[in-house]
């Protein structure tokens, strides 16, 4: 498959970095540069249609004398209505060839020191586990899921008198776990963050997943989200990716999906679920990637969480649920790419309250 081109999304400064050196077993990349990108979507028009799609809404708002639209995940907040959105977990296996002759295996089976597998722990999470209570600057906008919590007050303006308006992940389905080897061309290990990882080429891993996608069944309408255990993503010799999302397939009804790696080091780059929520978030708001049915705002597409990925923490706030502590990152909401902010919840141009301008670049 051709391999596609990487957009990158703003990453975080290299001066807030606490980093090892980047030692590869036989190959110098440069200084580890913790970001997420967007893949530009793989659309094609010589394919059949799928029946089903994605449920997904369209708005608009206005700023500086314009007109912007957008299309999300879900239903309009002014409908009052709750969408559940199938969604599946295809755990990565990552095995790496060394040079030596021996293979480092990165697998998300993996059990961690409170005795869940990293899948497992995943689906515990707050991004799936609907029993958590969110109150942003005393407002409560609801007890329910990490994503669902903010888009809600994204349109808090809206929804706080339509309590039905939801944007729930359904499930989620665990599928069976897939194994990827790269040559040594596309994997190794390094040294990032003060231990080694697992280092896979962006482009070549992504050019495994339509295939994946088909052989499991996997229809428009629902989620897939591929789970890989630390392990980041390289593209051009630089590291490290923590997540993705596009979209492939035909051109008229897309499949998105998305890729976030969960690392099992705290206060590290991507620690447990942060780049799943980062891509999850960025999903919802900005689901088709190359906008079939329109996003465009003074600062570009819906990315929500590039703005906050350079924040301490990488952006992430701690929530402890089930005896273990996960850190979910803070998303931008619709007021930071100019919509009124009586569009949010406290009129907070971030879920978390940051301290944010129209297209500013964290706090």
């Amino acid at each position: 498959m051709t391999k596609r081109p990487v957009i990158p999304c703003v990453a975080a400064l290299a001066m807030l970095l606490t980093v090892t050196a980047l030692a590869q077993d036989d190959q110098q990349y440069r200084p580890p540069v913790p970001h997420y990108v967007v893949m530009p979507a793989h659309l094609r028009t010589d394919v059949a249609t799928p029946a089903a799609s994605l449920a997904t809404w369209n708005g608009s708002f206005s700023y500086g004398g314009s007109n912007y639209t957008y299309n999300m995940v879900g239903a309009a907040p002014s409908s009052d209505s709750s969408v559940n959105i199938p969604t599946y977990i295809i755990p990565v296996k990552i095995v790496i060839s060394n040079r030596n002759g021996t293979k480092s295996t990165y697998d998300p089976s993996h059990v961690l020191s409170n005795g869940n597998s990293v899948t497992t722990n995943t689906v515990k999470s707050p991004i799936f586990d609907a029993t958590t209570t969110y109150v942003q600057g005393g407002v409560n906008v609801g007890t329910t899921q990490y994503i669902d919590a903010f888009q809600r007050a994204n349109f808090w303006g809206t929804v706080k008198s339509e309590p039905n308006s939801h944007l729930l992940l359904g499930g989620p389905t665990v599928l069976a776990e897939q194994t990827l080897s790269p040559s040594r061309s596309y994997g190794k290990t390094g040294s990032v963050f003060g231990f080694t990882a697992g280092l896979v080429d962006i482009n070549w891993f992504d050019a495994q997943l339509p295939t994946i996608i088909s052989k499991l069944g996997i229809q428009p309408n629902a989620f897939p989200i591929f789970l890989t255990y630390d392990v980041y993503l390289t593209q051009s010799g630089q590291c490290c990716i923590g997540g993705y999302h596009s979209s492939e397939g035909s051109a008229s009804n897309p499949q998105a999906y998305a890729q976030a790696t969960y690392v099992d080091h705290a206060g590290v780059f991507a620690q447990d679920v942060s780049a799943l929520s980062h891509e999850v978030g960025e999903w919802a708001d900005d689901p088709l990637v190359v906008n079939v049915n329109g996003n465009n705002t003074p600062c570009g597409i819906l990315e929500v969480g590039d703005p906050l990925e350079g924040n301490s923490n990488y952006g992430a706030y701690p929530y402890s649920l089930h005896g273990f502590t996960y850190n979910l990152q803070d998303l931008v909401t619709l007021p930071y790419f100019g919509a009124p902010t009586s569009t949010s919840v406290n009129g907070w141009l971030s879920f978390q309250g940051e301290s944010l301008g129209v297209c500013s670049n964290g706090s």
